[in-house]
C-alpha cells in the first residue's frame, strides 16, 4: 500500500470471514493496516469508481480498522470477489499514478522473474517461495540485463546524476514497477528518483562489481527498474589508467535493449544541455501503446497462428541430450566477422533477395537440424526477436519500454534442397511474423488448435503449451536476435564533442538469457558483424557453447562460397562432418509437491493457520511470520495451485474436529487463499477467516499478515 498519508512500504491486510450469503447480500471485508479514515475513504471511492456494478459502503471504527461492504449486482449476485476488484483493494495505485495491464511477452517475463529457477510452487517457506533470494523480498527479479561503456572525456558527476533524474521525470517507464496480487499489472508512479551509485576502483574491481550488481536483482514492486553504477577512473590519470566506466542495469520484464538505447539518447541530450532535458513528458508512451494494443482486431492473427504454430516433432535444441553440466550462471561468448566477410555475406543474401539476418536464420536452422540427427526433411523451430515498433501507432518507434517480442519461426530443412530455397523460407516466414509483432507466446498458445480430448478424466488446467503443439519460443527453445543500437544524431554527437565527451557504444555483459540460449548479432562501428552467444551454463556447458558458437561462425563465413543455384543445404553441413555435436542438459522435471506441509505443530485443540504458497509471494515473508507467531496454533503450508478437491480434503484432515482454519497469503498467496476458501463448501464453518495482504518487502508483508491473523484469533478490545 502506498499513499501520501501512509508510511512508505506499509502493506494492507484484508480479512474476510466466509459466510453463506443471502441473495444480494454484501461481502464484508475488514481492512487492517496503516489506514486513517481519509485513506480508507479514498480506497472505497476508487473501488466505487472502477467497479460501478458493486455497491460500496465503508464504516471506520478507528485508525487501522475499517469495515468495507461490497454489495454485488442485483441480477444473479456474485459469490466471490472478481480478480480485478481484489487487486484494486489490496494494491491501489499510488497518488497520481496509473495502472496498465501486463500482457503478452511482458507477462511471460514477469512470471519467470517471480518463479524460482528449476522449481514450481513449493510447500517450504523461505527461498522456495521467494522471487530471487534477496533479503529485500517483495518480488526480487533474478534476471537482469547489464550494459556498460567507458566514459571518454571530462565527467561532471553532479550533472550526470541531474541528467538521469531529468530523464526519469520525462519517461514514465522509469517510474514504473509491477504489482501481481491478483493479476499482473504495471504501476506508473508520478514521481521516482534516479538510482545512481558511485564506486571507487580501490574498493571494488570491475568483475566484482558485475557479480554483485547482478546478484542484487530488483525489487519489482518498487520503481524504478533501471539503475546506474559509476566506477571512477583509476587514480593517477596516466596514459595507462582505466577511464571511468558506467554500468547500466535493467530488468528485461520492463525494458528491451532498443528501449534502453532510446533512454541513453535522452540522457546524452540532457547532459549536453547542462543536466536538464527540455520539454515535458514523452507522448506517445506506454499508456498510448496499451490503448492501441487493446484496440487491435485479432481475427487475422488467430487464423495465422492456428496454422503457423510449431508442430510437435519440430527440432528446437542445437545440442544432443546430455547429462548435468555441473555449471551454473549466465555465459557469454563473442566472435566478430571482419567487415569484408560481413560485406560478402550481405552481398550473397542480397543477390538472392534476402537480408543478412535471413542468412543468420538459415545457419541456425541448419544447426538445429544437425543436432536432431535424422535423415530427410525435418521442421525446425526457434524464436526470432521483433522490435514491436513497426506498428501503426504514430511515434511508436520512439517509445522506450518492452515492445519487442520473441515469435516462433518454423521452417522445414531438407538437406537435398537448394540453399536458396531455405533462405527464401526463412525470409518469407519472417515477413509473415512481422505482420503481428504484438503477438506473444501466451496468445499463440491460446490460439493454437487443440486435438479432441481423449476419453478419461479431464486434465487439470495448468499453464503450458497446448496439447499437440510443439515448443513455442521461451519454452525450452532458442532465440535469435539481430540488434541495431540506436545511433546518436550527428548534431548531438557534435554538441558532446564540443564539450570533450565521446559517446561510446555500450556493450553487453552476460545477463538474463531468456531461455537456454540466445544468439545476438549486431554491427560494430567498423562494419563488422559481432555475434554474441548468451547461454545458461546449467543447460549448455562452456565447452559445448564454444563449439556451437564456432560452428555457427564457420557456416556464416563459408556461406558466400556457395554461389551455384543448386548448392544444397546438405553440402554446407558437410563442412561440420567431423565436428562434435554439442550436448545440452536434459530438462529436469519439477520435484513432486506435497499437498500440505506442517511448518510448526501447535496445541492439539488450537486452530490451524494455513499459509498458501504461490509464485510471487514476497521472499522470506512466511519465514518471518512463523518465527514471530507465539500463539498455540498449528501452522501449515499448502499450494494454491493444487488440483481441485485435493487441497480441501487435506485441509479438512489438518483441521480436525473442532479446529478452525485461518487461510492466509501474502500477495498472490492471498488471492489463492481466497479462492481456496471458495472451493471448500463441503465443510461449512471449517474456514474461520481468510487473511490477504498486498505486496511489500518480507518484513512489511509478514507484519501485515500477523496483524490480520491477530484480528481473527484475538477478539478486539
Amino acid at each position: 500500500m502506498s499513499s501520501q498519508d501512509v508510511p512508505q512500504g506499509a502493506v494492507l491486510a484484508v480479512v474476510h470471514e466466509p459466510v453463506a450469503l443471502s441473495p444480494g447480500g454484501p461481502l464484508v471485508l475488514e481492512l487492517r493496516g496503516p489506514l486513517g479514515p481519509a485513506d480508507a475513504e479514498t480506497v472505497a471511492a476508487r473501488l466505487a469508481q472502477r467497479h460501478r456494478a458493486f455497491g460500496v459502503a465503508l464504516d471506520s471504527h478507528r485508525p487501522g480498522h475499517h469495515t468495507l461492504r461490497l454489495t454485488p449486482p442485483a441480477a444473479g449476485g456474485v459469490a466471490a470477489l472478481p480478480a480485478d476488484l481484489l487487486a484494486d483493494l489490496l494494491a491501489p495505485p499510488p497518488p497520481g499514478g496509473e495502472v496498465l495491464p501486463v500482457t503478452g511477452h511482458q507477462q511471460t517475463l514477469l512470471r519467470a522473474a517471480l518463479t524460482p529457477a528449476g522449481t514450481g510452487t513449493s510447500t517450504s517457506t523461505g527461498d522456495s517461495t521467494s522471487t530471487g533470494g534477496s533479503s529485500d523480498g517483495g518480488g526480487v527479479g533474478g534476471g537482469v540485463e547489464q550494459l556498460y561503456w567507458d566514459w571518454s572525456g571530462p565527467l561532471d558527476v553532479a550533472r550526470f546524476a541531474a541528467a538521469w533524474q531529468s530523464v526519469v521525470d520525462r519517461e514514465c517507464v522509469l517510474r514504473a514497477c509491477f504489482e501481481w496480487v491478483a493479476a499482473p499489472r504495471l504501476v506508473l508512479h508520478a514521481r521516482a528518483g534516479a538510482d545512481i551509485a558511485v564506486c571507487s576502483p580501490a574498493a571494488v574491481t570491475w568483475p566484482q562489481l558485475l557479480r554483485r550488481d547482478r546478484a542484487r536483482g530488483f525489487a519489482l514492486h518498487r520503481p524504478g527498474l533501471l539503475r546506474l553504477t559509476l566506477l571512477e577512473a583509476e587514480p593517477g590519470g596516466g596514459a595507462g589508467a582505466a577511464p571511468p566506466r558506467v554500468l547500466l542495469t535493467y530488468h528485461p520484464a520492463l525494458l528491451d535493449e532498443r528501449g534502453v538505447h532510446l533512454l541513453l539518447r535522452e540522457f546524452y541530450r540532457a547532459y549536453a544541455a547542462g543536466g536538464v532535458l527540455p520539454g515535458g513528458e514523452r507522448r506517445p508512451d506506454l499508456r498510448d501503446h496499451a490503448r492501441w494494443l487493446a484496440g487491435q482486431d485479432t481475427t487475422a492473427a488467430r487464423q495465422f497462428w492456428a496454422r503457423a504454430v510449431p508442430p510437435p516433432r519440430a527440432a528446437t535444441r542445437p545440442g544432443r541430450p546430455g547429462g548435468a553440466t555441473g555449471q551454473s550462471g549466465p555465459g557469454l561468448l563473442h566472435t566478430r566477422l571482419r567487415a569484408p566477410e560481413t560485406l560478402r555475406l550481405r552481398s550473397w543474401a542480397a543477390l538472392r533477395g534476402a537480408a543478412e539476418s535471413s542468412a543468420l536464420h538459415l545457419v541456425w536452422a541448419l544447426l538445429l537440424y544437425r543436432a536432431a540427427g535424422v535423415a530427410g526433411p525435418l521442421p525446425v523451430s526457434f524464436g526470432v526477436q521483433l522490435s514491436g515498433r513497426d506498428i501503426a501507432l504514430p511515434g511508436a518507434a520512439g517509445i522506450p519500454g518492452l515492445l519487442d517480442s520473441p515469435l516462433p519461426m518454423t521452417v522445414t530443412v531438407d538437406p537435398a534442397a537448394p540453399l536458396a530455397d531455405l533462405l527464401h523460407q526463412v525470409r518469407d516466414t519472417l515477413l509473415d511474423l512481422a505482420a503481428y509483432p504484438w503477438a506473444s507466446t501466451e496468445t499463440i498458445r491460446a490460439w493454437a488448435p487443440r486435438p479432441p480430448a481423449a476419453p478419461g478424466p479431464a486434465a487439470s488446467p495448468v499453464a503450458g503449451p497446448a496439447a499437440g503443439v510443439g515448443p513455442v519460443c521461451g519454452a525450452g527453445g532458442t532465440l535469435v536476435r539481430f540488434d541495431g543500437p540506436l545511433v546518436l544524431p550527428k548534431v548531438l554527437r557534435s554538441e558532446l564533442a564540443a564539450q570533450g565527451v565521446h559517446a561510446d557504444t555500450p556493450r553487453s555483459a552476460a545477463g538474463a538469457t531468456g531461455g537456454p540460449l540466445t544468439l545476438a548479432a549486431r554491427h560494430d562501428s567498423a562494419g563488422g558483424l559481432v555475434l554474441g552467444l548468451f547461454h545458461d551454463r546449467a543447460q549448455l556447458a562452456d565447452e559445448d557453447a564454444a563449439a556451437l558458437h564456432s560452428q555457427c561462425v564457420r557456416l556464416l563465413r563459408a556461406l558466400p562460397g556457395y554461389r551455384q543455384a543448386q548448392a544444397s543445404a546438405g553440402a554446407l553441413l558437410e563442412l561440420l562432418a567431423r565436428a562434435v555435436i554439442p550436448r545440452m542438459a536434459r530438462p529436469v522435471p519439477p520435484a513432486p509437491q506435497h499437498a500440505l506441509t506442517v511448518l510448526r505443530p501447535g496445541h492439539p485443540h488450537a486452530d490451524v493457520i494455513c499459509l498458501v504458497t504461490a509464485p510471487g509471494v514476497p521472499a522470506g515473508s512466511y519465514d518471518l511470520f512463523v518465527r514471530g507467531h507465539h500463539g498455540p496454533e498449528t501452522i501449515v503450508a499448502v499450494h494454491g495451485d493444487g488440483a481441485p478437491g485435493v487441497l480441501p480434503a487435506a485441509l479438512e484432515q489438518a483441521s480436525g474436529p473442532g479446529r478452525r482454519l485461518v487461510l492466509c497469503g501474502c500477495g498472490p498467496g492471498g488471492r489463492a487463499a481466497y479462492e481456496l476458501a471458495q472451493r471448500t463448501p463441503h465443510a461449512p464453518g471449517m474456514v474461520a477467516a481468510v487473511v490477504m495482504t498486498g505486496i511489500g518487502d518480507a518484513a512489511a508483508s509478514a507484519s501485515a499478515l500477523a496483524r490480520g491473523v491477530r484480528s481473527v484469533l484475538t477478539p478486539p478490545p
